[in-house]
């Protein structure tokens, strides 16, 4: 789908369909009421007779609306105007391309981009509805032998703005929607994918196809026996038991200055998790294919700062295993040495996700960072937590924690801090090694975070525990795509910040 912007007014729009607002209490919207002096009353009317309202959600088709080029429009419902915000306007702009695909419409004017949203400017306006638009027409039916197409699928969406003046910004707002979509999509489609597909091999091969469409974009692969040999003890010690070698694979983009420190962000890659000898139930264990969340984020997150050709330098590090019960796969209470030469108990072989990261949190230290980001779905507990609604954020420095939720606000991609004070890391202690992978069930989240810590020392380093925001259950099973837009916003700032 395309998306444009150009000044103009609503009423002299030419289109399959022109979008409009009405507020709660049967408000119409600045660009409605233009439209409705030039269609005799022809809206007003309508509302009036009380088939549509206003309230949030609500939308209305109406056809061969008097004195109009457009061959119909849809009004929408906003709610109260004084409470028009971010998710609001996300859920009417995901709702009104379901709507249109549905209908056969294929192209369409945007007039809602001129509502005031609340702490919201244009280019925010824009973004939003160019990701919610493309979020809300993803699919993931390539493993299907069947597909169903919408009759006349939506092509085009203009967005109508109120000056010239302003078209600079709404392109820009364009441009970056579109690179974060795309890396929104890649994301879902490799979480979305089962195991025996997506393995660390085939994560290998997609880095090195992203390498290949890109410039400023280069692969280096690390594979099971390399790490073996280096020491990467723990990180071995989950993928030992799979058929499947690990990999860890690093993705550099380095379209920033020479000198400039990279910006890395780690994900954790269990391409599928069986709990390894400490068995998971049966029941949902098909999820567990959503178990390298952390690692299709940064693909995503690496497709889109590609796509936006941001001058920065940044690399996307995944520690690539697959967890399995085989009868050489880690025991609990072994004891192995990590790379950074400390050792750790394992008292639980589903604690597997903190073990693959902190080999790789260690090996990344050569890069010498700006910043460490890892991205994970680490713990059940941050669900109890926080719910399937924000992402846990753990941090070593306050600065980087503070950029990380200034850049969810902006994304209203959500997060929420918790702590990692000295006293959670009792919990880790081990009478075998110099601590355990496993901290109890009190403060699972912070626990695991705490073990992470141990190994990120030499750099500024934040944790996302995504376990709760990666993937959705129920009826709409499938990844969610997040959280790259907090990530690829993260980058933006800071290119922005640069330039």
């Amino acid at each position: 789908m395309e998306f444009f912007a150009k000044s103009g007014s609503a009423e002299k729009q030419k289109t399959g369909c022109l979008i409009l607002g009405v507020f709660d209490s049967r408000k119409l919207s600045a660009q409605a009421q233009l439209v409705d002096e030039l269609s005799d009353s022809y809206l007003s009317t309508i509302v009036r007779s009380g088939d549509m309202e206003g309230k949030l959600g609500q939308t209305l088709l109406l056809h061969k609306v008097p004195n109009l080029n457009c061959d119909r429009i849809l009004l929408v419902g906003c709610g109260k105007e004084r409470e028009f915000e971010v998710s609001k306007y996300q859920k009417i702009s995901a709702k009104i391309i379901r709507i249109l695909d549905e209908t056969g419409t294929s192209d369409a004017v945007n007039g809602l981009v001129t509502l005031n949203v609340k702490n919201q400017d244009l280019y925010w306006k824009i973004r939003f509805a160019v990701e919610a638009a493309n979020d809300a027409l993803y699919r993931f039916d390539q493993l299907k032998s069947k597909t169903s197409e919408a009759r006349r699928p939506l092509k085009k969406m203009t967005f109508l703005i109120e000056s010239r003046a302003d078209l600079t910004q709404s392109e820009l707002a364009i441009e970056h929607a579109n690179g974060v979509s795309k890396g929104q999509s890649l994301t879902k489609d490799l979480a979305n994918l089962p195991g025996n597909i997506c393995h660390p091999t085939y994560l290998a091969e997609c880095a090195q196809e992203l390498a290949e469409s890109y410039d400023n974009f280069s692969v280096n692969v690390l594979d099971e026996a390399e790490l073996k040999a280096m020491g990467a003890g723990a990180f071995v010690s989950v993928s030992q038991g799979s058929e499947q070698p690990g990999k860890m694979i690093a993705m550099e983009y380095m379209a920033g200055g020479k000198d400039d420190k990279p910006l890395v962000f780690v994900g954790k890659g269990i391409t599928f998790d069986t709990g390894g000898i400490s068995l998971k139930p049966g029941a949902a264990m098909d999820e567990m294919k959503f178990d390298m969340g952390g690692a299709a984020s940064v693909f995503g997150l690496m497709k889109a700062v590609a796509e936006m050709k941001l001058p920065i330098n940044v690399v996307g590090f995944v520690a690539a295993a697959e967890n399995m019960p085989a009868s050489n796969a880690t025991r609990p209470g072994d004891v192995v040495t990590t790379l950074s030469g400390q050792t750790v108990e394992i008292l639980n072989t589903d604690a597997e996700g903190r073990l693959v990261l902190c080999d790789a949190l260690t090996y990344i230290e050569k890069y010498d960072p700006e910043l460490v980001i890892d991205i994970a779905t680490l713990t059940g507990a941050v669900i109890i937590a926080l719910g399937h609604q924000a992402s846990g954020l753990m941090s070593n420095n306050n600065p980087l924690a503070n950029e990380i939720e200034s850049a969810a606000d902006m994304t209203h991609d959500r997060v929420w801090r918790l702590p990692i004070w000295d006293e959670y890391h009792d919990q880790l202690k081990s009478n075998f090694a110099d601590f355990s992978n496993l901290g109890g069930r009190p403060a699972g989240t912070i626990t695991a975070a705490c073990f992470l810590s141990k190994f990120t020392k030499k750099y500024r380093w934040a944790h996302l525990d995504i376990a709760g925001t990666a993937w959705r259950s129920g009826a709409k099973k499938g990844a969610t795509g997040r959280p790259v837009s907090l990530l690829s916003q993260i980058v933006l700032n800071r290119a922005n910040k640069a330039s």
